[in-house]
């Protein structure tokens, strides 16, 4: 009773206006949750606000004011150990150089479910509850943007990074495995001060050794990984590191210790900035299949080389956020090996080509991945989709992006659909080949103009397809590490541009229908009446689904 009357008495406070909560983490991965906070945003004076869960709650002592964001933690000193520096207030007394709200009753966020409301003297401005409201996630952080609560998943650590358009720019398209290797030699020597790289995963020698070769000049040279990729860290790419510690290039690792959690579940970029004015974007790893030797066979990729500053300068910013994190450590000084590799010879189909005056927009995922569907939806003739694989969602609706392409081709745009067939995306019960079946089916369904394929990799002379590749109507073209799936886009470290300029556009036009007329047509239809039935059956779930979902937003 006596803490009842206490927490009642918290309410009965001077009238203010223009305070909300914006932004509260409950499950944090700090053990017990010492991290947990709230966010408050507003102007003006604080006596009047009280903060509750419902068990307690607090308000803050006298004459304090607000102008802006202000962070309450649990625990000052832990909420730094989280985020690098102390909160504004602190809920207990942990922090001598941070002061305390006025506590009253057991103000604890409960991780599954819990509420928090905002009270203005014993008025109630504001309650969100979960799992009403938002989504119960260990690491998520829960923020109101634009009228809602968790416009995207924002897990601890992520960067914040809003949509920006730049015009004027210029650069060099060029795709893998024609002139890969080209333009990143071409790009590494061009260097004068600086060379950042960050790639999902590095095996590469002779890229290794460019990038010595650059240090050994006097250039700056940085390189991020992922630290715990898919399978772990190959003796390729501890040979690889080696070569690249030998000679002088820092190499960090991403990666989740006792101490600090990565913010992403894997670092897939693939990205380098040259100096202040050169970066380049692409579909490949740093890899000998996706850049490989001159004459040699590879994997089906895009990658664009732009030169401006402020899209350099973009792309510094994420570099510089990713590396500077606690989740950044130096990598360790095993050495492996590399295995020697016999390709078949590749005639080279496609030179790079250069372009002037192209608009780009950075796709960061996941800040910004979400542009992805944008671009599918402004089309109003063609998509061309050229993705290693797409897999639905675990409720068994259609991905998200693929559910964009769909219901353009039901307004009549032609979407045509090029996966990959190397043996470990079509030896499964549910992967390319199954998905492929599935869409020409509901293409013949429905009567929309909408065609599928695997392609015909033997035929091209290419070792896959490891494109994430998207063209809008032949001139609005995606580059990108993007997988279409549900962890690529929201819980991974991705990067891409949209580039809209008619030349690339064409340029990437015809490495799609090059690709596309080597399609295993005979694969995309369905070779035998079992399949068309299975096929049926998923198509009628999947449209179901897609249905009930399609006016929602998608937040995974």
């Amino acid at each position: 009773m006596r803490r009842l009357c206490s927490f009642m008495i918290l309410l009965l406070v001077a009238q203010v206006s223009g305070i909300a909560i914006v932004e509260f983490c409950p499950d944090p991965f700090q053990s017990g949750d010492p991290d947990e906070y709230v966010v408050l945003e507003g102007t003006g004076s604080l006596d009047g606000i009280v903060v509750s869960d419902g068990e307690g709650g607090f308000r803050f002592p006298a004459g304090s004011g607000i102008s802006g964001r202000m962070v309450i933690a649990r625990n000052g000193a832990a909420y730094r150990v989280t985020h690098g520096e102390y909160p504004d207030f602190e809920v207990f007394d942990y922090s001598p150089s941070v002061p305390d709200v006025v506590r009253s009753g057991n103000f604890q966020l409960s991780n599954s479910g819990d509420q928090l409301m905002l009270y203005e003297n014993n008025h109630l401005l504001q309650e969100v509850v979960w799992p009403r409201d938002v989504t119960a996630r260990q690491g998520q952080v829960h923020f109101y943007e634009g009228g809602t609560w968790d416009p995207r998943v924002l897990m601890l650590g992520q960067s914040r990074l809003a949509p920006l358009v730049f015009t004027g720019v210029d650069g060099v398209a060029f795709a893998a495995p024609d002139c890969s290797l080209e333009i990143f030699e071409d790009a590494v020597k061009s260097a004068d001060t600086s060379i950042l790289v960050n790639v999902y995963e590095f095996t590469s020698p002779r890229m290794a050794r460019d990038l010595v070769d650059a240090r050994s000049r006097g250039v700056e040279v940085r390189v991020l990984l992922e630290g715990g990729p898919v399978g772990g860290i190959s003796d390729e790419e501890h040979e690889a590191i080696g070569i690249l510690r030998e000679g002088g290039v820092p190499v960090f690792l991403m990666v989740s210790n006792e101490q600090v959690h990565a913010p992403y579940r894997f670092d897939h970029a693939k990205f380098m900035v040259i100096d202040t004015d050169i970066v380049v974007v692409t579909s490949e790893n740093f890899k000998e299949n996706g850049f490989p030797e001159p004459g040699t066979s590879g994997n089906r990729g895009w990658g664009i080389a732009l030169e401006d500053a402020r899209v350099a300068g973009y792309f510094r910013e994420v570099f510089s956020y990713d590396i500077n994190g606690g989740w950044s450590v130096p990598a360790g000084e095993k050495r492996g090996f590399c295995k020697e590799q016999v390709k078949p010879s590749y005639r080279a189909e496609f030179t790079p080509i250069r372009f002037s005056g192209a608009t780009v927009i950075p796709v960061i995922s996941p800040d910004t991945s979400r542009l992805v569907e944008d671009l599918i939806s402004q089309a109003s003739e063609s998509i061309d989709i050229e993705q290693a694989y797409i897999t639905n969602q675990s409720d068994g609706t259609f991905n998200p992006f693929l559910a964009r392409a769909i219901e353009a081709a039901g307004n009549g745009v032609r979407v045509r659909i090029l996966l990959d067939s190397y043996y470990y995306n079509t030896e499964g019960e549910e992967d390319n080949d199954e998905l492929v079946s599935v869409l020409n089916t509901l293409a013949r369904r429905d009567g929309i103009p909408l065609e599928a394929r695997c392609a015909d990799l033997a035929r091209n002379n290419i070792e896959k397809i490891h494109n994430k590749g998207v063209i809008v109507d032949r001139r609005r073209v995606l580059v990108s590490s993007i997988n279409w799936n549900t962890n690529s886009p929201t819980f991974n470290r991705e990067a891409g541009v949209i580039i809209d300029h008619p030349d690339v556009g064409e340029y990437y036009s015809r490495v799609f229908e090059d690709d596309w007329e080597a399609g295993d047509v005979g694969r995309s239809v369905g070779p035998d009446l079992q399949k068309m039935g299975i096929a049926v059956v998923i198509v009628g779930i999947l449209v179901m689904g897609w249905v009930w979902r399609r006016k929602t937003v998608w937040r995974r």
